[in-house]
């Protein structure tokens, strides 16, 4: 197991920088921290990562719209999506 070095703690401790990147200097490349509980669910077979289907996208657009202060949007539910 490695231990973290204190600027990697810290970096831990920034929900801003989520997985926080960690570099081998040698090689350059880039790897990032995630806890064990956020790797086991990425990992775990019920993962779906499968792309997004057209239902789930309008969903998502419908909450991101309400979020986002079009409370009206209710009238346009009815409003079919033209091909």
């Amino acid at each position: 197991m490695i231990e973290l070095t204190d600027q990697q703690i810290q970096s831990l401790k920034n929900p801003d920088v989520t997985p926080p990147p960690v570099m081998n200097p040698r090689t350059k490349e880039t790897f990032v921290l995630l806890r064990v509980e956020e790797y086991e669910r990425l990992t775990d077979e019920e993962y779906d990562e499968s792309p997004w289907t057209s239902e789930e996208l309008q969903t998502l657009a419908w909450e991101a719209g309400k979020r986002g202060g079009w409370e009206c949007m209710d009238e346009y539910d009815d409003v079919q999506e033209k091909p």
